[in-house]
Order: structure tokens, then sequence, then C-alpha cells
């Protein structure tokens, strides 16, 4: 059985991007990105939002990948050798391989993927992220948080939800970045 894992670069103050929906205060330094490789390396199948999928579908390309530093060309490799599931009603199809479209969010079908899953299973996209919450699918939280407060944005976790965590892992990096893993205590 595969764990269902949110992961995503935060503000200090809880959010994934500013009010313009920028998001360039959370570009990696090359240790952050070494660390996501590791992480994205056991997930074998990717949630996103439709707008989350507009966002990674460029790891899919080469052209722009040829000046990046080998730990950049690395995560491409791993982001592409994973499933994708992408949840949209508006987009028509896909433009990377190994990814398929789900017209709305199945709770039922997502614990039925975790179930068969031999690898664990990451969700991106804070709105999908919050339904995932909501119905008591996500195992883990992964955040990145970064030392910066942008006032403002979409928030990374569900408003109003109470979710009860427990700390299991925390680094913190040179550029003054600190992961946090913690377990969430569903109440099933």
């Amino acid at each position: 059985m595969g764990s269902l894992i949110y992961a995503a670069n935060i503000s200090l103050d809880g959010f994934i991007e500013d009010e313009s929906g920028a998001f360039d205060w959370s570009v990696p330094d090359e240790a952050v990105h070494a660390f996501w490789n590791e992480h994205e390396r056991k997930i074998g199948t990717s949630l996103y939002g439709r707008r989350m999928y507009e966002t990674m579908r460029v790891w899919e390309g080469d052209d722009w990948l040829s000046d990046q530093p080998p730990v950049v060309r690395e995560y491409a490799d791993i982001w592409r050798d994973t499933d994708k599931v992408v949840y949209s009603t508006s987009l028509a199809e896909v433009s990377t391989a190994r990814t398929r479209i789900e017209r709305r969010f199945d709770p039922e079908a997502v614990r039925r993927l975790k179930a068969e899953s031999s690898a664990n299973l990451s969700i991106g996209g804070a709105g999908i992220a919050a339904e995932a919450f909501r119905h008591d699918l996500v195992d883990e939280c992964v955040l990145m948080v970064c030392p910066v407060l942008i006032g403002g944005g979409k928030p990374a976790l569900p408003r109003g939800a109470r979710l009860d965590l427990d700390l299991q892992a925390y680094d913190r990096f040179d550029n003054g970045v600190v992961h946090l893993r913690y377990a969430v205590r569903n109440p099933q």
C-alpha cells in the first residue's frame, strides 16, 4: 500500500503562491533541489490539479534543460518516469507521457489507488490537496518552509480543517529553507 504525500514549498506565512500567482520566491537551490529529487524518486504516481499540472509539464521538454545543472536535469528524468493523474473539468487533453485526465476527484478511487500501489503517491496543488485532506486521504505532509513572508496568496493548507500531525523529520538547509515532514493522524 502506498502513502499519499502532500508536498509543497511554502512561505513562512503559509502560502504556496503570492497574490499575483507568483512563486519565484521558492525556487530551490541545488541542495533543496537534490532533496526534492530524492523525495520524488519514491513516488510512483502524482495527482495534480489542472493548474499544478500546467506548471509541472515544463519538465516533459528538453529544450530548456541543456544548460541547467545536473540536479535539475535529473529531476526532469524522475518526473517523466512518474505516472500522473490530472483532475480537471476543463483540460481537453494532456501533453505529457504517462498522464491521464480524471474529470472529478473521486475519494474512493484514490483509496483504491493507494491500496493497489507499491510506491507512494504525491498530491500537488492546493485545491486538489484540500479535497484529499477533507476525505482523510493524506498520510504525510512534506513542507519546505522558505524564509520569506509574502503577506497573502494561495494557502498551502486547507482553511477550516483540523489536522493532528506528528513530526517525523526536520532539516535546515544553508539557504534558510526548513524541511518538515509530518505524519497525519487520521481520525479513522
